[in-house]
């Protein structure tokens, strides 16, 4: 990374080169949601400054373009991104059959835009069946897939989703060592795996902001301290839509009673989401004094928010990821993250079934204090992976080779296999006697002809010719290319 980094302008430009990458490479980034654009933002940046080697298009779709979850693809263009394509792909629906048609509708609209980009690669983000959607296009209009975040492990159906994606990907970037040695396992070639970290960790270890309490009062109020509030972020569970609405439940009577300035985001696009937030509504959180509920809070507030909380709690990967980076106390609730390498900050309650449990819990863990953890990155993703993107050989075969354990020989029979191995016919004039034999590639004698030598030239030629034209015959009962030699 440091080679590539000290190298001249010109001579990264002879590494491209070698490697097939005589343009500029053109790289799409197709963001579904508030979460996945957080991590795929550093990287856009990183492309974004280096125009001499990366075209960006930007692709918007999912949830960034709904109302009800804060129109989220206006921070994009906050950033300055240029946003080549909105797709609205949501079907409205409460139930699984809902996230189904919204792949379906993705699956109808992505083509079109493909054709009309023809990027060289096109960027992906963790989990979620959009991305699912984005992975399935490309792979079959044959544009190569890097896969941001495999070989992670968590719980619901977005732990399937994630490995699919996995499959369809021709390059993959993992957080971990636990997660590439997971994509390792899952016979990924490892020649195409890059251990970078998390990008968000590159934004999340630079962040200085100074006026951090002004971002905590415009979000909580003007009376909120540092260490003094929590932040509850909490998604539906897609393989068990009802046990999670009740485990909102009781982590909202949970809040109420602890009785602490809470601020409360929406949850994401899932099966089971509206009920979540009828459930909110009901218990009245919007109009309670000590709770705060928003759609959405830009990346860069919410990393002030959480670094200066008393807790968070909920099942959101950022509790159990990014948030340890501060050693910031989490709660993390129910299956949805099962799996997932935390650090000493996060503390499971894996059936959150009563509302004393989920209190006590938060009796045990407000206004702690923990060691930062780098599990998931050390803030130096970003260089990383570009310049993973600019050592991709697009002259490579497209097709993906996996790299399985060997296995016991096949029985089975190839004729470019038998063609090879007996191959020629060997003539020996010799003195005493004359040879033909049928010879293979690996040197072996297959079947040898013998005869005295005639005492006239004449004589030896015509024997000669007799015995070629009875090997020759022999040879191709076996499968033998005979090789003339004048």
């Amino acid at each position: 990374e440091v080679y590539f980094k000290n190298l001249s302008k010109q001579k990264q430009k002879e590494v491209m080169e070698k490697n097939g990458n005589n343009h500029k490479l053109r790289v799409c980034v197709a963001t579904c949601n508030r979460a996945d654009y957080s991590k795929l933002a550093p990287i856009m940046f990183g492309i974004k400054a280096e125009p001499q080697f990366f075209e960006l298009d930007v692709v918007v779709l999912g949830s960034h373009l709904i109302d009800d979850y804060g129109n989220t693809y206006r921070m994009i263009e906050q950033d300055d991104f240029d946003i080549h394509t909105r797709l609205h792909t949501i079907v409205r629906g409460e139930d699984e059959a809902a996230m189904v048609e919204s792949v379906g509708l993705a699956l109808v609209k992505l083509p079109d835009v493909l054709n009309r980009l023809k990027p060289d690669i096109m960027i992906v983000h963790g989990d979620r069946f959009d991305a699912l959607a984005l992975a399935t296009s490309a792979a079959l209009m044959n544009i190569r897939i890097l896969h941001i975040e495999g070989g992670e492990v968590s719980g619901t159906i977005d732990d399937s989703i994630r490995h699919a994606i996995t499959k369809l990907a021709h390059y993959h970037v993992c957080c971990t060592r636990s997660a590439e040695q997971h994509l390792i396992a899952m016979c990924e070639d490892h020649d195409r795996i890059l251990l970078a970290g998390c990008p968000s960790y590159d934004k999340l270890l630079s962040a200085k902001n100074k006026d951090y309490m002004g971002i905590i009062r415009i979000w909580l109020g003007e009376d909120v301290k540092t260490r003094d509030y929590i932040v509850a972020l909490q998604h539906p569970v897609t393989t068990d839509i009802k046990h999670s609405i009740k485990m909102f439940e009781l982590t909202l009577d949970a809040l109420i009673s602890f009785n602490k300035r809470t601020l409360v985001l929406f949850p994401n696009v899932d099966a089971g989401d509206k009920e979540m937030v009828r459930v909110m509504r009901k218990k009245g959180i919007e109009h309670h004094p000590n709770f705060r509920a928003v759609k959405h809070v830009p990346f860069d507030q919410f990393i002030q928010l959480v670094a200066h909380a008393g807790c968070m709690i909920g099942n959101s990967s950022c509790g159990v990821r990014e948030v340890g980076a501060f050693g910031t106390p989490v709660i993390n609730l129910g299956t949805r993250q099962t799996g997932r390498e935390t650090g000493e900050n996060v503390l499971h309650v894996r059936d959150a079934d009563t509302q004393d449990k989920i209190l006590h819990a938060l009796q045990l863990q407000f206004g702690k204090q923990y060691p930062c953890s780098k599990i998931y990155g050390d803030g130096n993703a970003v260089p990383r992976i570009l310049k993973f993107l600019k050592s991709i050989d697009l002259k490579e075969p497209l097709q993906k080779k996996f790299c399985f354990p060997p296995v016991k020989d096949n029985i089975s029979q190839d004729i470019d296999h038998i063609l090879e191995t007996q191959s020629a016919l060997a003539v020996d004039l010799g003195g005493t006697n004359l040879r033909v034999a049928i010879v293979s590639m690996k040197g072996e004698i297959v079947k040898k002809y013998t005869q005295l030598n005639p005492k006239t030239y004449e004589d030896r030629l015509q024997l000669i010719l007799k015995m070629c034209v009875e090997a020759a015959s022999e040879a191709v009962n076996v499968n033998c290319r005979i090789l003339g030699v004048g």
